[in-house]
């Protein structure tokens, strides 16, 4: 079934300038950017896309970390685009992913690993609504 997720190119990895990398990488594995945009979020903006997360210990720097500077956002499709996405950018920690994954190439450790990936379909209708806007979630063409 074809799919869309959504990818965040993280401030660090945007910062040091290896958001095309990223995207080639994406292009390679079969996605197709549906959309893109550069954007620099505010605090609140922040803190509502990760709300999942409030009251961990670790929400206060995330939200530090992803107002920190500019993101790059992807609406990617494919089939098995979520299950895909998450193989291809590897576990959290950069450390722990697979040597040819987006993280273990980019990433420098656990907060600062280049990129975010939806990881359920509920998260991806809430995540690309967010960034892009009511109706852009459909799961089917």
């Amino acid at each position: 079934m074809r799919e869309r997720t959504l990818l965040l190119v993280k401030p660090d990895a945007v910062s040091r300038r290896v958001v095309g990398k990223i995207i080639s990488a994406i292009e390679e594995s079969g996605f197709e950017i549906e959309d893109m945009k550069m954007l620099r979020w505010t605090r609140e903006e922040a803190e509502g896309f990760y709300h999942v997360h409030r009251g961990k210990p670790f929400f206060e720097g995330l939200v530090k970390f992803m107002t920190s500077g500019p993101i790059v956002a992807l609406l990617l499709e494919r089939e098995n685009a979520i299950k895909t996405l998450r193989k291809l950018v590897g576990p959290t920690d950069p450390i722990e992913a697979p040597p040819c994954s987006i993280r273990a190439l980019y990433g420098t450790n656990v907060r600062k690993n280049a990129v975010h990936a939806s990881d359920s379909p509920e998260s991806a209708k809430f995540e690309i609504e967010f960034i892009f806007g009511k109706g852009r979630h459909l799961v089917e063409n």
